[in-house]
């Protein structure tokens, strides 16, 4: 088959919630994925970074394979041999008190908001019915109807309503904001911090402390959902750390897995989590032994191979190049680590048709809010890797 046919029966059966770029992948290895007609790519997207150890890492992959022979799914109902070593190496890698396990990352927001209404009532004694959570403007945090319906994107609300209350939205960035949206009901404030989605939108230096120090002084749990900044895409294992803090809860998916299963998980204190008990809340596959595999390989790779550094050091290169960019159509580089977006100006005709184009030469990378490129690729990338990709970069750019 080729790649129209592929094309054909996606469009003929699938539903259409997405709009893909037209090359079918059949293949990864590292930073680079094939197609089914042979072309090769860079991938610059890294899946929304839940490879940011690359495509099929071979020791990864072992760990899978080795875990599927022996044992895959038992559910909660009993105990395995995974879930405790898997809990001990990420609550010591990330400085957590406690872990729940989940499956997606939509998954581990909603589980957050469960954990700290319930906090909320049975802890800090807020009326019950009258808990509120403080959101952003902007925000991407999953796609269930709680999520969508504390979103600022219209096309993410319509037609879905009626949504769940207790959600109030204040701007991205405004710590000023955010104080002035505290109440005595209000039980958590969940942020990203970069917003990925939104368009690669980085908050001004302090403000991260700043709501920390908030959430702080009105015993008010923050919630970091760092799913795509999590995990050495910032250049740090996670974003807080570029500012010193630490979440009360914070968010992982994506990399947790390097691409190969769902997993998820909310680190936390062990007052938020401390509130379930046995039947309060669970998951069918969340925390199984295949899971837990995949993950600590994972998390290994990221330590092991300096991925966290490497993508620091070669993020900082990647900014320097994209800025040096001389092209009419951007408006603004910017970025931390490995996570970038180049912003065009309205009049260059969006981002898309810059996909489109750097696609025929090879790179693979997605427009987000219309005027947005956004480069993220694997977290095992070279210099050398990225001066090849911006070389391209910089002829659609200036040649489009």
């Amino acid at each position: 088959m080729k790649t129209q046919d592929f094309i054909q029966l996606e469009n003929r059966y699938g539903a259409r919630n997405y709009n893909p770029l037209d090359v079918v992948l059949n293949r990864g290895e590292g930073i680079w994925v094939w197609d089914v007609d042979g072309n090769r790519y860079m991938d610059c997207l890294a899946a929304y970074s839940a490879v940011n150890q690359g495509h099929c890492h071979p020791k990864i992959l072992n760990a899978m394979v080795d875990q599927a022979r022996k044992l895959t799914l038992v559910s909660r109902a009993f105990r395995n041999d995974q879930l405790g070593p898997f809990y001990d190496e990420i609550c010591q890698l990330t400085h957590s008190h406690s872990v729940l396990p989940m499956n997606s990352g939509a998954e581990a927001v909603e589980s957050a908001i469960k954990a700290v209404r319930k906090w909320g009532y049975e802890v800090k004694g807020v009326p019950d019915g009258q808990a509120e959570i403080i959101a952003c403007t902007n925000n991407f945090h999953g796609r269930t109807l709680t999520i969508v319906g504390f979103s600022s994107e219209e096309q993410y609300r319509a037609g879905y309503a009626p949504f769940t209350p207790g959600f109030k939205l204040i701007p991205f960035g405004d710590a000023d904001a955010l104080g002035k949206a505290i109440t005595p009901n209000t039980v958590g404030f969940l942020v990203e911090p970069i917003q990925g989605e939104g368009g690669v939108i980085i908050p001004p230096d302090g403000y991260l402390k700043a709501a920390r120090d908030l959430c702080d002084r009105n015993n008010v749990m923050l919630i970091l959902d760092e799913i795509q900044t999590g995990l050495g895409r910032t250049g740090k294992l996670f974003a807080e750390e570029h500012e010193g803090i630490e979440a009360d809860l914070t968010l992982v998916g994506k990399a947790l897995s390097g691409g190969f299963y769902p997993i998820s998980a909310v680190l936390s204190n062990r007052e938020v989590l401390g509130v379930f008990r046995p039947g309060d809340h669970g998951s069918t596959f969340g925390g199984n032994p295949l899971a837990c595999a995949v993950a600590r390989a994972a998390l290994k790779v990221l330590v092991e191979e300096n991925l966290i550094e490497n993508a620091a050091h070669v993020g900082d290169y990647a900014m320097k190049k994209l800025r040096a960019i001389d092209s009419p159509h951007i408006r603004e580089v910017r970025g931390r680590g490995l996570m970038i977006g180049i912003e065009l100006k309205p009049e260059a005709g969006g981002a898309r048709r810059f996909c489109e184009a750097l696609a025929q030469r090879g790179v693979l990378c997605k427009e987000t809010h219309e005027n947005v490129l956004r480069i993220a690729p694997p977290l095992t990338i070279k210099k050398e890797e990225i001066d090849w990709a911006i070389e391209r970069i910089q002829q659609v750019l200036t040649g489009l």
